[in-house]
């Protein structure tokens, strides 16, 4: 697939226009002023950042479907997944935190795989329809909300709190939660929304410059 020629972008730290060339696989640009990464170029722009979504996908419902934790206290046991703890804490009366607690634990991590996963599969034959790139804005949106490594600590902190008084159980759902931060963090890593904007159509129709259509 040819490449458009050199875009000028703003360095987002000192402001310095500049051309960015054509980078070649895995290489970087970086602000002649201050150093800051403008852009980057990676290996595997599509294939590597649908693996990690996929395999994120397949980890995101694992953790939402076994066990969190278990706690055993005076011969009683009791276990919870991260849906039934935010339901528990509706009917318990904390309707505000059980709605957070869904919303960045379940709603926006799904969302969030859900979007990346739709716009790796529609730009992988370009050009891609031009609401592949409203659906991009969607998934930049759900990521931040995505707090996963923020509900471990707070796992951890009631465990520390709590380890007196019970015995607890690590389940599987909290090693997939885990797994599920070190994924994210991947396919942000490898992900170019560039790659995917390079591929979108104009809204018009036209195809974009020095995009090939294929056969």
């Amino acid at each position: 697939m040819a490449r458009p020629p050199a875009e000028t972008v703003a360095c987002p730290d000192c402001d310095l226009l500049q051309r960015i060339p054509e980078l070649e696989p895995g290489a970087k640009a970086r602000c002649a002023r201050c150093g800051h990464v403008l852009a980057s170029q990676s290996a595997d722009p599509l294939d590597r950042p649908l693996a990690l979504t996929l395999a994120a996908a397949v980890v995101f419902i694992v953790a939402n479907t076994t066990s969190l934790m278990g706690l055993s206290a005076v011969g009683r046991f009791a276990s919870t997944t991260i849906p039934n703890g935010a339901y528990e804490m509706w009917l318990q009366g904390e309707k505000i935190t059980a709605a957070i607690v869904a919303f960045c634990a379940v709603v926006a991590p799904g969302a969030y795989i859900l979007f990346m996963l739709t716009v790796l599969l529609a730009v992988r034959r370009p050009p891609a329809p031009h609401w592949v790139g409203e659906l991009l804005r969607w998934g930049n949106s759900m990521q931040p909300w995505s707090m996963g490594e923020v509900m471990i600590l707070g796992i951890m902190v009631a465990l520390v709190k709590i380890a007196e008084l019970a015995s607890v159980d690590v389940g599987i759902g909290m090693y997939a939660v885990g797994a599920l931060v070190i994924l994210f963090a991947a396919i942000a890593m490898a992900f170019d929304p560039r790659e995917v904007w390079r591929r979108v159509e104009w809204a018009d129709g036209r195809v974009p410059s020095g995009v090939d259509s294929g056969p």
